[in-house]
């Protein structure tokens, strides 16, 4: 192989050799896939209303079962196989969520249950849930100030 002299031959073998990204089957799987999770969760959400629930508490039964399920998923290695296909249609939040805490938190098990469980588990979701919780204080003081 001939030294890369120029800017250009180095685009041009880096082109050669990255493989280009179906972004329409992408788009499609995580379309499809969100849209199955979503249309799982409305249905838990239905079969709870028609059971007599009110909204509230069918909206939580719901959030608890998507997170069981993707917990579950990510424990038996087949929420990362789906991850791979769906791509960020497999992050509807909720789901995502309980698959970014659940991850670390196995993948550090052999570090123990308090530090390597315990403070690892919210590696990837501890600043989502810092920023969520300080946004919502500040905005609730707003509120309060001004309403």
């Amino acid at each position: 192989m001939k030294p890369l002299d120029t800017q250009k031959d180095y685009q041009e073998y880096v082109d050669q050799k990255s493989p280009n990204s179906p972004i329409l089957k992408n788009c499609f799987n995580a379309f499809w896939v969100g849209g199955l999770i979503c249309s799982i969760g409305q249905i838990i959400l239905d079969i709870c209303k028609q059971n007599g629930l009110d909204i509230e508490m069918s909206g939580t039964i719901v959030s608890i079962i998507l997170i069981g399920i993707s917990a579950l998923l990510t424990g038996l290695n087949v929420f990362n196989r789906i991850g791979k296909f769906a791509g960020a249609g497999s992050l509807v939040p909720i789901t995502g969520f309980a698959n970014s805490i659940v991850s670390p938190a196995m993948e550090y098990k052999s570090e123990g249950y308090v530090m390597g469980v315990g403070g690892k588990m919210f590696t990837v979701a501890g600043p989502v849930l810092v920023y969520g919780i300080s946004t919502s204080i500040i905005v609730g003081i707003l509120y309060f100030i001004f309403i």
